[in-house]
């Protein structure tokens, strides 16, 4: 069920979109690439075991990669994002859309063929699969990009706090302390007993009492 939350966004069961897209990704990717596994197992091996589990791990995942899709445009409209996130969504939208096509076809060629193919038509399928496996590589890959690199996702207060947070150090167990420096922060010229760093300025000369003046 479609609701707003506190802060007006859209919510489906509770969940805002980007958390239930990042909910949905990862079974249907799982899914598709084992359908190719099993399917490529049963174009060598004969054995109908390989083809059933093929069949069946095609169509939930298929199923799944179309929930992941429409979750993830909607979660596109909610997200905080500039030009450069921007156009990688619009790759990533695209190629996912291109794995689903590839994916949902081969599903419904199955549905319909899978108890007639011969082996040349289920080696063409297989070709088939592994383009389609090959996309949804990039599409992942991408959509990790996104997040890890880009933090696609995270509000820019998130962002603010988390920062603050690391810059306060932790401790493991142990009592260890972990702080993280500074990248900014230019090193102090002393070194580690505190004492002030020597220099090239040559100290100043004092002649003993009586000593005629001289110049360097």
């Amino acid at each position: 069920m479609l609701l707003l939350n506190g802060d007006g966004v859209a919510t489906f069961l509770g969940l805002e979109f980007v958390r239930l897209h990042a909910m949905l990704n990862d079974l249907p990717a799982a899914l598709l690439v084992v359908a190719v596994v099993f399917e490529a197992l049963h174009v060598f091996s004969k054995k109908d075991g390989f083809r059933h589990a093929s069949f069946w791990t095609l169509i939930a995942g298929t199923i799944g990669a179309a929930a992941a899709v429409l979750s993830g445009l909607q979660a596109e409209e909610t997200i905080e994002h500039g030009t450069a996130i921007h156009e990688m969504m619009e790759r990533h939208e695209t190629l996912a859309f291109i794995t689903l096509g590839v994916f949902a076809v081969l599903a419904g060629w199955r549905l319909v063929r899978e108890r007639k193919m011969k082996t040349p038509e289920r080696q063409v399928a297989l070709v088939l699969a592994l383009v389609g496996a090959g996309v949804l590589y990039t599409t992942s890959k991408l959509g990790g990009e996104l997040v890890f690199s880009h933090a696609a996702g995270i509000s820019t207060e998130i962002m603010q706090q988390e920062m603050e947070n690391r810059g306060g150090g932790h401790e493991h167990e142990g009592g260890v302390s972990h702080e993280h420096p500074a990248d900014s922060v230019p090193a102090s010229p002393a070194d580690s007993a505190g004492q002030p760093a020597e220099t090239d300025t040559v100290p100043d000369h004092v002649d003993p009492p009586g000593a005629p003046p001289h110049t360097h």
